[in-house]
């Protein structure tokens, strides 16, 4: 792989490959091993982040020092591009520099894969617009499996703003590839177009898509992203799709949400620290995931097979 644009085009098979690199990049954390520290000495990486973040991007640069590369944080208000520089001009400089991987969130869709084309430097996409949020769904998936270690035919309900959530597309791409049956359950206006010829479910009634789920996904409600008619209103909203302890699920559903939170607006407050909540799991596997994809896309090998660091 050159880039990791999206996990729409991966085989299950290389995404099974990259989970598995990932355990073991978490056992190696676990172990405090000190050769991860040598494994990427001299490497540069670049965060080049044109939206806001808090845990894609923090997670990425200690994921890329806990490798021992030099990490490089590119924001749009500290940089040339605040005097109209574009972003490839930006890029081709930072990697005429020497920057050996780039990690890119932008707002415009497609826009990773659009530096690809002309960049040499390997491209991780940390989120663009409302396509896609690859190392999330892996990250997911990571926390999924820790939990439930058989995948086939798990029924996952995602529920929530689904028009703007490029996670969402993310996980349905990542999950399916692998056998688990999704559900979409929202508001009719916060289903994007295209997605009821997708092998999933639809459902409007949030008691009966979770009444038998293993897996029930909150997001975010985007309301920054938000046309006029998305929704009626924050107050119906809560009312019809917030997750709360008045809903009947299973006593092992595992709670997820990919941050950040509303909370008492998705989600109800004490779901957020119930003992079915996996959130902050997901944030801790963040760290060996991403680990795993800069380690892949720099040395251009999986050290799984090998079986040890090199």
């Amino acid at each position: 792989m050159k880039h990791l644009l999206g996990v729409k085009d991966l085989t299950p098979q290389t995404i099974k490959d990259i989970l598995k690199e990932a355990f073991y990049f978490k056992q190696l954390v676990e172990k405090k091993d000190s050769r991860l520290k040598k494994l990427l000495a001299e490497q540069v990486v670049a965060n080049v982040f044109f939206e806001p973040s808090t845990r894609t991007r923090i997670s990425f640069e200690i994921a890329a020092k806990k490798l021992g590369a030099s990490v490089i944080n590119v924001l749009e208000s500290a940089s040339s591009l605040d005097k109209g520089e574009t972003v490839f001009d930006t890029l081709l400089n930072l990697e005429a520099m020497g920057v050996d991987l780039f990690i890119i969130r932008h707002s415009e869709s497609g826009m990773p894969h659009y530096l690809s084309r002309y960049l040499k430097t390997p491209i991780l996409n940390a989120g663009d617009g409302s396509h896609e949020h690859p190392t999330q769904a892996l990250l997911d998936l990571m926390t999924i499996v820790e939990h439930k270690k058989n995948l086939k035919g798990l029924k996952l309900v995602i529920v929530g703003d689904i028009l703007h959530s490029r996670v969402a597309r993310s996980n349905i791409f990542c999950l399916s590839k692998l056998g688990v049956r999704v559900t979409l359950c929202t508001f009719p206006t916060l289903i994007p177009k295209g997605f009821s010829e997708l092998d999933l479910e639809i459902s409007y009634n949030l008691q009966a898509a979770v009444r038998d789920a293993d897996v029930i996904m909150v997001l975010r409600l985007q309301k920054e992203r938000h046309q006029q008619n998305d929704i009626p209103s924050i107050k119906e909203y809560i009312k019809y799709f917030q997750l709360n302890t008045s809903l009947k699920f299973p006593s092992n559903a595992l709670i997820m949400h990919p941050g950040p939170v509303n909370r008492n607006v998705e989600m109800s407050d004490d779901l957020y620290s119930h003992s079915q909540s996996v959130v902050l799991s997901q944030v801790r596997n963040g760290l060996p995931m991403r680990m795993a994809l800069i380690s892949i896309f720099l040395q251009n090998r999986f050290l799984t097979h090998k079986g040890k660091v090199s």
